[in-house]
């Protein structure tokens, strides 16, 4: 089904010759032969840099919703901005239900629509689109290059090289900045055959996860999308696997494009948008990843990560195993002891499950609703306890469903459909009940991404499926089926298309993209601050351990949860209030009552709590801060929030083994944090309250040494360390030294 080619790999006239044998082939060397591929292209074409190594990229158009474009409107007026100068589309498809927080949801997006008046953008009402969704319809296309500030910014499958990164690399693009990388791997996926009836684009998608993730196979790598199976397949199936790309690590993504786009394009009325992209004959890829579609099985990705993949087939035959592997995993990865055991929705040998969501931008395609529909057609869900909800991605693929009565079969099926919303993607929208467990064709499963409080006490769990599995075991009543076992499944056909009528958005869109109005209010609601002030970097620093995590992986969302916290995006101080609530509750006090020091510091203030705190340094030129230890942080969403509410709160510097994501890398360098790479890292078992010296750290960051010498101060000893900045660039070492990016452009 899928074989991974570590090595090296060209590919000529359809046939995969490794690179050790490509001088006998009579083929040029792989730094020539790169130049054919795909991504080579587009990415060159984008570079401003001259260097073809080192990239420095202006992008297309950007992309934005409702709980990043404040911040980063409030960056980029900072920083001197005037009015936005390239298209920018600011979408309301997070925050849209505008509950939890009173008025302070909707006044923010006031301020989106006065920003997009006053400089010159795209606002997309709540309930309209969600943000990809929307961005597929009206402005992908083939050699684009377009970054959203969110993580899941995959345009790929028309060609695009999108990719979704922190808030204030969107903030450098409004300030006619470029966006700087070292130039990525390129990794071929290649692909033959067909899918089955059954099997969805989840499924292909999960059984990549599955194989790339753990390993950082492809991590920060560009995925290319090739081989005679991509045009076995509809543009909605294909969007539906780009989509979840992010979940490997990957940079961004790109497809071969084709007839099916080319018709999926001029069905959007922008014909003009296709470009055909071929890899050249000959082309070479740094890794090669051979993926047989008509192979792939219907999957489930089980609590709490999308890589946590299994066939349903052997879910199915291994359930006490696999069920009681999860209640260790939520014991241990949150804390919760004596959660109610998934082992209990074992009934009569079958697992049952409480919910069913097909929702956002991997699952509200029409396709993935259509054959939802054709599964339930003229049936029931039941009135037990499984419900399904369905939220298509669009109001065109809402008027396309309602037009052709998919969305009354639905309805008549038992399912409710909701409104353009990516809620149940990051725990806003159909929240389960205390141990209940949802399937979801959704972008994620990490913890608490279905709305649960463990720190509450309360637990619910997702896993992740495909539409037609969901609405498979929405046809059976909750138990647990895959798609493939029924007979009713229509095949997804390539040829797959529906009308597109773009009249809701001529309706409600703000079209204001290069048109700005310097006149036009700017409108801030009580709840928009400005960002509180940072200061450069001191020549020293003694920073306190206020948080020590060694999971194999930390995500953003443990970082800063989702949820119910998304009504304080655009108040910075309030926000921090959250920074690792459900991970660690005590991280907040320790981050203040270091912070208290540091200012009484600043002040020149003497006391015995603050002599205590320097430990002997010298207060003129020691700072004291706190920092985050973890083992592999930043996977998962590219909420600079996860970084900057550390920054708030007195941050100084994360040291990791590595880091999950460049995205969230870049964020803790755009705050001014120092991104320390200490290996070995659970050998010196720091904890939290645990100290380190780290002296001459700004003559370190204003000449090139990559590493340092620091000290540990544990328990009355000291340890000396080397800590490591590889790869920290000279832009990025400036920026850390001004304090963060707002000082570093004004």
């Amino acid at each position: 089904m899928l074989n991974i080619h570590s090595d090296g790999m060209y590919l000529r006239g359809g046939a995969l010759i490794p690179a050790a044998d490509g001088p006998a082939a009579g083929l040029p060397s792989p730094a020539e032969a790169k130049k054919g591929t795909i991504a080579y292209r587009i990415l060159q074409s984008h570079n401003t840099s001259g260097n073809s190594d080192a990239l420095e990229i202006t992008f297309d158009a950007m992309a934005s919703h409702d709980i990043t474009y404040v911040g980063i409107i409030q960056t980029a007026r900072a920083s001197g901005m005037r009015a936005f100068p390239l298209p920018y589309v600011l979408t309301n498809c997070h925050n849209s239900l505008c509950a939890v927080g009173g008025t302070i949801n909707e006044d923010d997006h006031v301020f989106g629509l006065s920003a997009a008046q006053k400089y010159g953008g795209e606002f997309v009402p709540a309930h309209q689109a969600v943000i990809h969704s929307y961005m597929r319809e009206r402005y992908a296309g083939g050699g684009k290059m377009i970054i959203g500030s969110d993580s899941h910014t995959r345009y790929g499958a028309y060609g695009t090289v999108a990719i979704g990164e922190g808030g204030p690399e969107l903030a450098r693009q409004l300030l006619k900045k470029t966006y700087n990388i070292a130039y990525p791997k390129v990794i071929a996926v290649y692909l033959t055959g067909a899918p089955r009836p059954g099997v969805g684009p989840q499924d292909v998608a999960l059984t990549l996860i599955g194989e790339t993730f753990p390993a950082g196979i492809v991590k920060n790598a560009v995925l290319e999308f090739i081989g005679p199976g991509v045009s076995a397949l509809a543009m909605e199936y294909r969007n539906g696997i780009d989509v979840m790309t992010t979940e490997t690590a990957c940079l961004s993504s790109v497809w071969q494009t084709d007839e099916t786009v080319r018709r999926a394009l001029a069905s959007y009325g922008r014909a003009g948008d296709y470009q055909e992209l071929l890899p050249a004959d000959g082309a070479y890829y740094d890794k090669l990843i051979e993926l047989d579609l008509s192979k792939v099985e219907p999957m489930i990705a089980l609590p709490f990560h999308p890589s946590n993949a299994f066939t349903i087939a052997n879910f199915k035959a291994n359930l006490t195993d696999l069920l009681h592997q999860v209640d260790m995993d939520t014991e241990k990865q949150l804390g919760v002891k004596n959660a109610p055991s998934l082992l209990s929705k074992i009934k009569n040998g079958q697992f049952c499950v409480d919910q069913g969501v097909i929702a956002g931008c991997s699952g509200g395609t029409y396709q993935n609703l259509m054959r939802a529909a054709d599964i339930l057609k003229s049936h029931s869900t039941g009135s037990g306890a499984f419900w399904l909800s369905c939220y298509p991605g669009s109001m065109p693929v809402m008027q396309a469903l309602t037009k052709n009565g998919a969305i009354a079969a639905l309805m008549s099926a038992g399912a409710s459909i909701r409104s353009c919303f990516c809620g149940p993607c990051f725990g806003a929208g159909d929240v389960p009940a205390n141990g209940a467990f949802s399937i979801r064709h959704s972008t994620r499963n990490f913890p608490n991404r279905e709305g649960s409080k463990p720190s509450d006490g309360q637990v619910s769990y997702v896993a992740l499926m495909d539409a037609r599995s969901i609405a498979a075991t929405a046809l059976n009543g909750g138990v647990l089926t895959a798609a493939t076992e029924l007979d009713c499944v229509p095949a997804d056909t390539a040829e797959e298309l529906y009308e597109f009528d773009d009249s809701s958005y001529k309706a409600r869109v703000y079209y204001g993209a290069g048109k700005p109005e310097s006149d036009a209010e700017l409108i801030l609601g009580p709840n928009i601050t400005d960002w509180p002030e940072q200061i450069a970097l001191p020549e020293n620093l003694l920073l306190t351990v206020a948080a020590a995590i060694y999971d194999p992986v930390t995500t953003t969302d443990e970082l800063i949860p989702s949820g119910e916290t998304s009504s304080y995006r655009s108040n910075p101080v309030r926000l921090s209030e959250f920074t690792l609530s459900r991970k660690d509750p005590q991280y907040v006090p320790r981050a203040k009552a270091v912070k208290e020091l540091e200012l009484a510091r600043r002040r020149g203030e003497h006391s015995e709590a603050l002599t205590e705190a320097l430990a002997g340094h010298d207060a003129a030129t020691t700072g004291l801060g706190t920092l985050v230890l973890a083992m592999r942080p930043g996977d998962g969403s590219a909420r600079e929030q996860a970084a900057s509410c550390q920054r708030v709160l007195g941050g100084c510097a994360n040291i990791a083994e590595d880091y999950a994501t460049k995205r969230y890398r870049s964020n803790v360098v755009n705050w001014g944090m120092l991104p320390f790479i200490l290996p070995n890292l659970k050998e010196y078992h720091l904890q939290s309250g645990d100290r380190v010296h780290i002296p001459g750290i700004r003559a370190l960051l204003e000449g090139t040494d990559e590493e340092i010498s620091a000290t540990l101060c544990q328990g009355g000893k000291e340890t000396a360390v080397t800590l490591y900045l590889p790869g920290l660039t000279r832009e990025e070492r400036d920026i850390i030294l001004a304090g963060c990016l707002i000082n570093y452009y004004a």
